[in-house]
């Protein structure tokens, strides 16, 4: 029977075999490596993946959707939301199977992204960050641009300071509506993004306090917001308050986030 897609999980199938091809192309999968894809949906990307890994492990939360994947042979089904998914245990558990593990255990991620979840998702991988080689995601291009979105800019925000600290990300192509089943109202783009070898070290739930109070009233000066925040903390250093929140560099919320620790 045919997989009716389901609006609550935001579903749209992949189906031009030219896109396919090119995202497996800048994937480039080798055999042996521990791959993870996040909603696999009816296999679009899943079958030319996993011919060249030789196994691939995905997660579905569509109970039907993972009931048709169980029968793959080559898959391994984690029926489930994404979300609830300890990507760090993952990557340990994938590198026991293999019968000559690589010296450093590292997961690569891969998936066309619901766009109702995707900020949530992305937010929910950079805690496993260290166990994860690289993430190659389709998504909304209005959310790759705020990812990749540089100060000054009106889609600049949490998103752009808190990847950007993490990750190097690269937008490698634009997907119009008409490669989905059914079509989005919405353009999208394929991102790679890589971790940071040595990221700047600082605590991540404090980056994140810091930058959702700085953006949480974008139009207002940060000595609304921030200043306030850094006040209640007693922080005692010098941050320029007195301009937004999009005005401020990454790097100088990194520098912030580490020297305002409790």
């Amino acid at each position: 029977m045919k997989h009716l897609p389901r609006k609550r999980f935001g579903q749209h199938f992949l189906t031009d075999q030219a896109v396919i091809a090119a995202i497996v192309q800048a994937i480039a999968p080798q055999p042996g490596q521990s791959m993870v894809e996040i909603g696999p949906g009816l296999a679009a990307l899943t079958q030319p993946l996993v011919e060249r890994l030789g196994r691939l492990s995905v997660i579905e939360l569509d109970r039907d959707l993972a009931q048709r994947l169980q029968r793959h042979e080559r898959l391994d089904v984690i029926a489930a939301d994404a979300l609830t998914i300890d990507f760090t245990q993952l990557a340990q558990t994938l590198r026991t199977q293999q019968a000559d593990p690589p010296q450093r255990g590292l997961l690569r991620v891969v998936g066309n992204l619901p766009y109702n979840v995707s900020t949530p998702i992305l937010f929910h991988l950079l805690a496993h960050a260290q166990a994860i080689e690289d993430q190659h995601f389709m998504l909304q291009k209005e959310v790759v641009e705020r990812m990749l979105a540089q100060p000054a800019t009106s889609a600049y925000g949490r998103l752009s300071v808190m990847l950007q600290w993490r990750y190097a990300m690269q937008h490698l192509l634009s997907v119009a509506p008409r490669s989905f089943d059914p079509p989005p109202r919405v353009h999208s783009a394929v991102l790679r993004m890589r971790p940071h070898a040595q990221p700047a070290p600082l605590s991540l739930p404090l980056l994140e306090e810091l930058v959702r109070v700085a953006f949480s009233q974008r139009r207002k000066l940060l000595r609304h917001t921030l200043g306030r925040w850094l006040d209640a903390r007693g922080y005692a250093g010098h941050f320029d308050v007195q301009r937004r929140a999009e005005e401020v560099a990454v790097h100088e919320f990194v520098a912030l986030a580490q020297n305002a620790h409790a």
